[in-house]
């Protein structure tokens, strides 16, 4: 199985990224990145999963239709991912979805396969919880737009982490792969890469996963790049690195068969430690990068 998928591998059709369960190997989890021209539009079936919508670059419109009716959500987006939080829209399974983008961009369709079926909704940037998570080298921002607790889903669970360059972030390594009520979780992850560039070189980064037992062999070490995908079934997971000068982004999804929609997490018993030195230390000062607006556009 091929766990590092980069730029353009993942491919197909309309998407630059089309991750599936069956693609995966798995059961729950989904991703599609979509790159729209000015004027373009691209309708699909939710199927059995429920999708969040998120612009990576640029706005558009998502229409939602069913059997229950029809839901348009105007999302305003935002230049890239290193400049503000956005707002997205989520659309229940069974359904039918077209994404229209006036001026064009780049958006992505975070998925899970789920039974219930929740009603659709436009989610406000200003509603975006954004975490600084660690201090020192260790700092990073979370934009938790679909965490669990924040905004409902049945499965899904979707987030945002950007590394300043020079830090580590999914540090210490954790895991999820092993059902402990209460401890841990069994989630299927999917991580997409995105770096700043500086003076026209592009950025990159690296990202580690190491097995966390038998039958959990998981094992990568990528060179990761803009558009990369890493797919995460089991494993111990970190430290994803970014160099120094580059800022990286990474969009998380997860999704599993837990009952409870839940991210709990075992670290590391080699590292965990470095967690408990994080008080000691600041955040680090190029955070936030920016916060959520006040209020909705």
């Amino acid at each position: 199985m091929t766990y590092h998928l980069p730029a353009g591998q993942a491919l197909d059709g309309p998407y630059a990224v089309d991750v599936t369960p069956e693609k995966a190997g798995w059961s729950h989890s989904s991703l599609r990145v979509l790159q729209l021209p000015p004027g373009g539009s691209h309708s699909f079936d939710t199927g059995d999963s429920e999708w969040i919508v998120v612009p990576l670059s640029g706005a558009c419109t998502v229409a939602c239709a069913d059997d229950f009716g029809r839901e348009t959500f105007e999302l305003h987006g935002r230049p890239d991912v290193f400049s503000a939080v956005s707002d997205f829209a989520y659309v229940p399974r069974d359904a039918r979805a077209t994404v229209t983008s006036a001026a064009g961009g780049r958006f992505a369709l975070t998925g899970a396969r789920c039974s219930r079926r929740l009603p659709a909704r436009y989610g406000p940037a200003s509603e975006v919880p954004v975490e600084l998570r660690g201090t020192g080298n260790c700092s990073r921002q979370v934009n938790n737009f679909g965490a669990a607790g924040v905004f409902e889903c049945d499965k899904l669970i979707a987030v945002e982490v950007i590394t300043p360059g020079g830090n580590w972030s999914s540090f210490p390594p954790h895991k999820h792969d092993e059902h402990r009520p209460g401890e841990e979780s069994v989630l299927e992850e999917i991580y997409y890469f995105e770096f700043a560039g500086h003076d026209g070189v592009p950025g990159l980064g690296y990202q580690r996963v190491t097995p966390s037992g038998p039958g959990r062999d998981t094992d990568v070490l990528a060179e990761v790049r803009d558009g990369d995908v890493v797919l995460i079934p089991d494993g111990w997971h970190g430290p994803s690195m970014a160099t120094p000068g580059h800022h990286m982004y990474y969009l998380n999804v997860m999704a599993g068969p837990e009952d409870e929609r839940a991210w709990l997490i075992c670290d590391h018993p080699d590292h965990a430690w470095v967690r408990d030195t994080w008080p000691d230390q600041p955040a680090d000062p190029r955070l936030p990068l920016y916060t959520a607006p006040e209020t909705s556009r």
